[in-house]
């Protein structure tokens, strides 16, 4: 089953936290078209969180079609994000796992390799708008 891991130092609202972990998990395709959510009251009570925080995250993802709310049976994911299943992607996120063991040894914490990703796929995009 899905769950939501919270990051109190991101500096985002805990509800978009919430949004962009189910957006990362459709484009990975870890959820896919079928699936469905924890109910608000398992991830407000597993994260300690207000319902109403959760809720807001599941209406933003309904405002933009990605889950359905079902009465009294629960949140399901209605599309998914990216594209198709490639052979390719197994193969490239075993790479990305090797790059951070590497990373890890090298002394990174998960914050330095977020900035370095962050700072590389800038200049990627920069040099591509040149």
């Amino acid at each position: 089953m899905f769950s939501f891991i919270l990051q109190p130092r991101s500096g985002l609202p805990t509800y978009l936290q919430l949004v962009h972990q189910v957006k990362e998990a459709l484009r990975v395709r870890r959820l896919k078209p079928g699936d469905q959510l924890p109910t608000i009251r398992e991830v407000s009570e597993s994260l300690e969180i207000s319902p109403n925080t959760v809720l807001k995250a599941y209406r933003e993802l309904e405002r933009e079609r990605l889950v359905s709310s079902k009465p009294a049976v629960g949140t399901f994911i209605e599309r998914t994000l990216g594209a198709e299943t490639r052979a390719s992607d197994a193969v490239l996120q075993r790479s990305l796992q090797r790059w951070m063991r590497e990373a890890e040894r090298a002394g990174l914490d998960e914050e330095s390799v977020a900035a370095m990703f962050a700072v590389t796929l800038r200049d990627r995009r920069r040099r591509g708008a040149a």
